[in-house]
């Protein structure tokens, strides 16, 4: 067995009901006060008053800071930050998607009275470094597993997104409880729940860090999200299996922040910095062409993904990678997502910029279980085009 390292979340509490454990999370370290990371949404809807109400009977202070968007940009960071600065938190709380839970992990470091990093400094792999303020995470949608992964991508001009990537950027405590996911429109739960299955496939297949512990995570996560998205997407009101769906979500995110993701997640980072389209759903548009593009090179991997799902197939690898790929398929085709770019009113004249700037996605790229090109970017652009 060759060798490999692990890292996750220090402490993780999952089920329902458990925001109930945050009492004694805030006794046992006496905070003072926390910033509550959160976007608009949430607090409109009142969806963060749980933890509000956990705060006050315990008269803690806290401030709000609910200007988080879809794929942050690097201004909100950068004011989210100055904001966590001026209100002299000790702690950070973040509540909502992985949106909220990426700034709030870059912001912990940002916000310490004595970090002396620019977020420029910060960008890239390991370059980001401590020390942070104590960080809680508390996932509302059932894809990203950022709760319990050391990235966070930020959107650094019109149409890029840059990684911070360090284990600084763990978090202290996640907390998984499902009754935070009721609510949620079909289309977001279909278009998490789909790249949390993304991160478990790609897990399982990375080049590089393939190891033995991720692969058991990954399995488990994704038996997992097959199990569950058909009943959360049917009866959204299921708490069982959305707090099965949040668990696979993380199991995904432990396994793909120890075995990095690949092509799929760098030909989805352009749709989504040039088209603005959620990353669950970039994800899910070019998921099956790209399964069939490893195939090649996977096709035992994808087999042994298909047994472990149902241990009543059998057959060649070929024919259990054949299956597995329309397996995958059968759950976007049951997803309710818009699956042809044209119908998401992408140009075809743009085709040829995504590939290019999805050659750019070295850091996901070299993961890939065989060598992707601008030529077979393109060609995947064009095999979901219409």
């Amino acid at each position: 067995m060759s060798q490999f390292q692990f890292q996750t979340a220090a402490r993780i509490i999952s089920g329902l009901g458990s925001i109930q454990e945050l009492k004694q999370i805030i006794l046992e370290n006496h905070y003072r006060k926390l910033l509550i990371i959160t976007d608009a949404g949430m607090v409109q809807h009142q969806l963060h008053l749980p933890i509000i109400e956990i705060l006050e009977r315990l008269n803690i202070t806290y401030s709000i800071y609910s200007n988080i968007q879809a794929d942050p940009p690097e201004h909100i960071v950068l004011d989210a930050a100055e904001f966590a600065k001026k209100e002299k938190v000790d702690a950070i709380l973040s509540f909502g998607g992985g949106s909220s839970m990426d700034v709030a992990k870059i912001i912990a470091l940002l916000a310490h009275p004595e970090q002396r990093q620019t977020i420029a400094e910060m960008y890239g792999v390991n370059n980001a470094k401590g020390p942070k303020l104590p960080l809680i995470l508390v996932p509302t949608t059932a894809g990203t597993g950022s709760e319990v992964t050391p990235i966070s991508i930020v959107t650094t001009g019109e149409t890029t997104k840059t990684g911070i990537v360090s284990p600084h950027l763990y978090a202290d405590i996640a907390i998984l409880d499902a009754n935070f996911t009721q609510g949620l429109p079909a289309h977001i739960t279909a278009a998490t729940g789909i790249d949390a299955m993304v991160h478990a496939i790609e897990a399982y297949t990375s080049k590089i860090k393939k190891n033995f512990y991720a692969d058991m995570l990954a399995k488990n996560a994704l038996r997992l999200l097959n199990d569950n998205l058909p009943k959360v997407l049917k009866d959204g009101t299921d708490l069982e299996a959305r707090q099965n769906m949040l668990l696979g979500s993380m199991l995904a995110g432990q396994a793909f922040a120890n075995a990095p993701v690949g092509a799929v997640h760098a030909l989805a980072y352009p749709l989504g910095g040039h088209f603005h389209l959620s990353h669950g759903h970039t994800n899910a548009l070019v998921l099956v062409e790209i399964l069939k593009f490893n195939a090649p090179h996977a096709k035992h991997l994808y087999a042994e993904l298909m047994q472990w799902l149902d241990p009543r197939s059998n057959g060649s690898s070929d024919g259990l990678c054949d299956l597995f790929i329309d397996h995958m398929q059968n759950h976007l085709d049951q997803s309710g997502l818009v699956l042809k770019l044209q119908d998401l009113n992408v140009p075809r004249q743009s085709l040829e910029t995504l590939a290019k700037d999805a050659m750019l996605q070295t850091r996901l790229l070299q993961n890939n279980p065989r060598e992707m090109t601008e030529q077979a970017a393109l060609e995947i652009y064009e095999a979901i085009y219409a």
